[in-house]
């Protein structure tokens, strides 16, 4: 589904982003992208969003080698996946059910689409009851599963998560993985970018840790007891 093969990023200033990295995740896996602040996350998460182009090697997703993508080509590309954020990134004049129903309109879903889909996706996350709400009337869990609904409602392979869990209180965090983990159990391939170690302990996926730019650890779901290794080695990321 993805693979990084030997992979660098350097920004114009020097900074490293990306060191010759190394990296395939199958199609339908759950994979936490772990490190600290300079590590590579975000590199790694912008370099696959086509935000920024790789220094060096090349990147392949669903097949495709999105270095070679040009930029009018983009937007096909990127409905591939779906992206879910810290920040929510709602559009504020819109209730739950227009934000849901405008990446369908982006993508020229029909009416009848739109009308079939919406409502179904909301129900998945737990929101039927407030389609008519806006952004300002939700709680920050609410509006993460709003921002959660509008990256599914197209039924993406891929799901990127960039620190979905960072503003939100512990029991709403929970509640938010357990919906990502549904949505990997319906086949999306989901890549979770977080500092949240609690709940990368304890849901035993994939873990890939990163620092300065290159991979230091690699421990698949059979080896998940070893996590406590990752932590000390991104000093508690």
């Amino acid at each position: 589904m993805i693979e990084f093969d030997k992979v660098s990023k350097i920004y114009e200033n020097g900074a490293r982003g990306l060191c010759d990295l190394d990296l395939f995740i199958e199609k339908g896996e759950f994979v936490f992208i772990v490190g600290t602040s300079g590590s590579g996350k975000s590199s790694l998460v912008r370099l696959l969003l086509k935000e920024i182009d790789p220094s060096g090697g090349n990147i392949f997703v669903d097949g495709q080698d999105i270095t070679t993508i040009k930029r009018r080509h983009l937007p096909y590309y990127r409905r591939k996946m779906g992206v879910v954020f810290q920040d929510f990134r709602l559009l504020k004049n819109k209730t739950v059910f227009e934000n849901v129903a405008y990446a369908m309109q982006i993508v020229e879903a029909t009416n009848r689409e739109i009308r079939r889909a919406v409502p179904q996706v909301l129900a998945l996350v737990g929101l039927q009851k407030k389609a008519k709400a806006y952004p300002n009337q939700l709680s920050g869990g609410e509006q993460q599963r709003t921002a959660l609904a509008r990256a599914i409602v197209n039924r993406p392979p891929l799901l990127i998560a960039d620190e979905p869990t960072g503003n939100l209180d512990p029991d709403t965090a929970w509640e938010i993985m357990t919906l990502l983990e549904d949505i990997n159990d319906r086949g999306t391939t989901v890549v979770v970018a977080t500092h949240a170690h609690d709940i990368v302990d304890d849901m035993q996926k994939r873990v890939i840790a990163l620092r300065n730019g290159e991979l230091v650890n690699d421990i698949g779901v059979s080896n998940i007891p070893e996590i406590g290794g990752i932590i000390d080695e991104t000093e508690d990321y």
